[in-house]
Formats: C-alpha cells, sequence, structure tokens
C-alpha cells in the first residue's frame, strides 16, 4: 500500500471500480476523496434520486450489485411490482433496499441537511473510511440536447435508452453552484498529492463536476498532478454511451479524442495496452502517458491500475 492523498472525479459504475482500487491501494482509506456527479441527480416519485453518488456508495460499501452492474446487492423488487400495479411510472427501477436511502436521503434534505451531510453519514453507516462528496449541494441538472430538443438526463438515459441523436449538453444550475465543502477543503492549502480523473463519461459524468466555478481552475493551480484514465479503448466505450455521443458530436472516437477533450487540464493520461500505438499522439498534446491495463474485470485488476496510476504521479512530479 501507499502513502498517498488523492481526489478522484467520478461518475457512475465505471468511475466507482477505479475508485474502488484507489480505496484499497492507499494505505490510510481517509486520504482519499472521491467527488461524485450530481449532474445526474433528479427527483422521482418525490424522492431524491443521487445515481452515482449511490453507485460509489454501494461499490466502497462492498454491498454493489454485482449482478446487474448497478444497485444494491440482495435487492427485492416488491415496491416496483406494486407500483406498476397501481400504475404508477416504472421506467425507472428503485429495489426496496435502495429506496430505504431514498427515503431517508429526500427527509433529511427537507429538514435542512446537505447534501454533502447526509452522503458523508450514510457512508460512515456503512463503514466506509474514505471520504464521499457530492460535486456542489446546490442542484445541478445535465441537459442533453437533442434534434427533437432537450431531455433531462435520466429520461435520455435511461427512458430512452440513449437513443436520441446528441448535439450537445448544458448543466443547468452550475454556474451559481459552488463546490462541496469536502472538495473545497481538498483543492485548499497543500492540496492532494494527486488527482484522478476515473474513466467514467467525460461529457456527461465529468465536465458537469468542471462546469461548477472555481473547481477547473483550482485543478489547474494545484502542484499535484492530475491524471485522466481513457474510457475509451480500443475505438470503444468499457461501459455506457460515450462512443456514441462522441461520434454523434463529430469527435474521433478513440482513446486520443478522450485526451483532446481534456487537452489543458490535464498532466497525464492512462492508455490502455490496446491503445498503444496512441501514444504519441497523445504526448503531443502536452501530456505524460502510463500505457497498461484498463480493463477492471475483478478486483486485483481494479488495485493493480490503481497502483500504476500512483506511481505514475511520483513520476510526474
Amino acid at each position: 500500500m501507499t502513502n498517498v492523498s488523492c481526489v478522484a472525479l467520478s461518475g457512475g459504475v465505471g468511475g466507482a471500480k477505479l475508485a474502488l482500487g484507489l480505496y484499497k491501494a492507499i494505505a490510510d482509506p481517509t486520504e482519499l476523496l472521491v467527488v461524485a456527479n450530481t449532474g445526474d441527480d433528479f427527483e422521482h416519485l418525490g424522492l431524491r434520486i443521487c445515481p452515482d453518488i449511490d453507485t460509489v456508495t454501494y461499490t466502497l460499501g462492498g454491498i454493489s450489485n454485482l449482478e446487474l452492474g448497478w444497485g444494491r446487492q440482495d435487492e427485492s423488487w416488491a415496491f416496483m411490482e406494486t407500483l406498476s400495479l397501481l400504475g404508477g411510472e416504472t421506467w425507472f427501477n428503485l429495489g426496496d433496499r435502495d429506496l430505504a436511502l431514498h427515503v431517508e436521503r429526500t427527509r433529511r434534505l427537507q429538514t435542512g441537511e446537505t447534501l454533502s451531510d447526509v452522503t458523508a453519514d450514510m457512508a460512515n453507516r456503512l463503514g466506509i473510511k474514505a471520504a464521499i462528496a457530492p460535486m456542489a449541494d446546490r442542484d445541478v441538472r445535465t441537459i442533453v440536447e437533442t434534434p427533437e430538443g432537450p431531455l433531462a438526463f435520466q429520461h435520455y438515459f435511461v427512458r430512452d435508452r440513449c437513443k436520441p441523436t446528441v448535439t450537445g449538453f448544458r448543466f443547468n444550475g452550475a454556474a451559481e453552484a459552488t463546490p462541496s465543502s469536502a472538495l473545497d477543503l481538498a483543492l485548499s492549502g497543500v492540496g492532494p498529492d494527486l488527482v484522478v480523473i476515473c474513466p467514467s463519461n467525460p461529457f456527461i459524468s465529468v465536465d458537469p463536476i468542471l462546469a461548477v466555478p472555481g473547481i477547473r481552475d483550482r485543478l489547474l493551480r494545484l502542484g499535484a498532478p492530475v491524471i485522466a484514465v481513457s474510457p475509451i479503448v480500443g475505438g470503444k466505450a468499457i461501459k455506457g454511451p460515450t462512443a456514441k455521443m462522441m461520434d454523434e458530436l463529430g469527435m474521433d472516437v478513440t482513446a486520443a479524442g478522450v485526451a483532446r477533450h481534456y487537452a489543458g487540464l490535464i498532466d497525464g493520461f492512462v492508455l490502455d495496452t490496446v491503445d498503444k500505438d496512441a501514444a504519441a499522439e497523445v504526448e503531443d498534446l502536452g501530456m505524460n502517458v502510463l500505457v497498461t491495463n484498463t480493463l477492471m474485470k475483478s478486483l486485483d485488476d481494479r488495485v493493480m491500475l490503481a497502483r500504476e496510476i500512483i506511481a505514475f504521479s511520483e513520476q510526474l512530479k
């Protein structure tokens, strides 16, 4: 294990895999802060749903549903079955165990607690030693622009199954938001030893975080290296609609295309061995490159990748 302090910027499933690797690789897990995208958050059935926060929390807590790839393990679906019988909206699945979290979070937010406070307390109750925080406490909502008009993110992603063509994105509320208290503190003073941008979707998982005023500028001023891991391997997305979005936005659907998206922000970029021939192209963008296995099929894969990223960051210093 390595003595290092780290801030990881994460979306959902793909980001949470690397976050777990970092959690296991860092000697003192309290030195890890995982900042989750909240642009995916929405209100559904009167409840505040925070998909990326919950995925990170369930993953680090060891209770994620490995079979489905989302939600909690040992889940049951009586609520959804009854909701369907009563004619309610069933396009967004909420398992019975998962539902308890949404109910309690909504209740606490309505009493005046911040999303940061609720998230931190729930992580603590699940025995998680690392800090998990939203990117901001103020609501930020990702809107997907399509030729047929704008779509709320979860309508695009879940209800419509990513079928509409993407022409752009906007992040409503971002301009008025400020970094969450945990992120603000982490980027103040001496700052962390490194910042990792997990292999999450650059447009809908990472860009909402960077859209919060002050975050991008403070990352640029950090003395610590900022390292991004490509979510594109061999021209395909490991998870989700990243490749589809890149194609529809007229971008090269390659790892180098992702690197160009982050150009000017990051110091290092991690390529999978499949894409090793793109190393020179990425280096021409002014980035250092690590080529390694980024396919995290097992816990050992996740920890090994985390260790290699940490060692890479030491070289960049």
